[in-house]
């Protein structure tokens, strides 16, 4: 007798999405906190150039394609359930290809978005107006920024990673939680992305200001290619007058 259960396939499209709103909904609720946020709270309405309803409408937006995009992946590839019993160490192997694979495709693409100043002014620069980022705009793009870094870059990730349907429900959902954390505003103690990733909220944050904007294009989890390529701005946590903190940039070795 079939399972009624939702397949792998359907919950490796649905989960990731579903875990977006769950997350960024807790950090909706922490964000009161405001001896750790790395901006005052009104700075999200006063500094940021789109509002928070056109935010939830772009992320909508680019989940449905993204939605769109693995269901068509999945017909085509149409992987069966045989991978599901690989090693432990296989399912480390993939998680780390994929990640490697995920960080090259967004840092490069990333990188070249800010170089361009056609691709800049007219795509990149959406994500660019949140000055002062917070969880649901995580995967606040342009549509087409979205397509080509996120979804494409997702499933060339899961493609060249070898892994199945399963496993990419908690690779691509571990992902999603990163890139909301590194988005997040707040810099809470004992987190544990903080603790185990230089390429966290405040390394990102610095690449949301003004000042940074040409460094720290790594995302969303190591910081490797801004190490190699010399784009990597070092900050320093500094308490903020009036409460809170601030990822302060450090001067950069010539």
């Amino acid at each position: 007798m079939e399972s009624s259960l939702p397949s792998d396939e359907i919950l490796a499209i649905v989960v990731p999405v579903l875990v977006y709103w769950v997350y960024s909904g807790v950090y909706l609720m922490l964000g009161s906190l405001d001896n750790y946020r790395l901006h005052p709270r009104k700075d999200e309405d006063v500094k940021n150039l789109v509002s928070k309803f056109q935010v939830v409408k772009g992320v909508l937006l680019q989940q449905l394609v993204q939605v769109a995009v693995a269901f068509l992946m999945f017909k085509v590839e149409h992987q069966s359930a045989t991978s599901d019993s690989a090693s432990f160490l296989s399912l480390v192997r993939q998680f780390l290809v994929a990640m490697f694979v995920l960080d090259t495709w967004q840092y490069f693409w990333h990188r070249y978005m800010h170089l361009n100043k056609f691709l800049y002014r007219h795509v990149h620069s959406w994500h660019h107006r949140l000055v002062v980022p917070y969880s649901f705009g995580s995967q606040y793009n342009h549509p087409v920024e979205g397509l080509l870094l996120d979804t494409f870059g997702g499933g060339l990730a899961f493609i060249l990673s070898g892994m199945s349907p399963r496993t990419s429900i908690f690779f691509f959902s571990f992902a999603t939680i990163k890139g909301i954390d590194d988005h997040c505003g707040l810099w809470l103690p004992g987190n544990i992305f903080h603790l185990f990733f230089w390429n966290n909220t405040a390394y990102h944050d610095v690449h949301h200001q003004l000042h940074g904007n040409k460094y720290n294009f790594s995302q969303p989890f190591f910081i490797t290619w801004d190490m190699i390529l010399g784009t990597q701005m070092p900050y320093k946590l500094e308490r903020r007058a009036g409460g809170g903190l601030e990822a302060r940039p450090l001067k950069r070795r010539s």
